[in-house]
């Protein structure tokens, strides 16, 4: 069962920290996603902050969203120190 997003930090350069309910926390990088259409708002800095958790994942006012194995698995785990 894939994990699912429970909370969203909004970072700089367009990163955001997402912790799922297996109690691991990554940084998924929203950068790549700027060629596609529906994420052409979220170049405004402001609309990128109002991410929220939707669902098992993650969502913008505008409707965009990232698909719950794409956020998982594409996002870089942060290492504890």
């Amino acid at each position: 069962m894939r994990p699912k997003a429970i909370d969203v930090k909004v970072l700089n350069n367009y990163k955001l920290e997402i912790k799922f309910d297996n109690n691991e926390r990554k940084i998924f990088d929203v950068k790549p996603y700027f060629k596609f259409k529906i994420f052409n708002d979220l170049k405004n800095y402001e609309e990128f902050k109002k991410v929220q958790i939707s669902g098992l994942s993650i969502e913008w006012e505008n409707g965009a969203d990232i698909c719950p194995d794409e956020l998982y698995n594409n996002s870089r785990q942060i290492l504890e120190e």
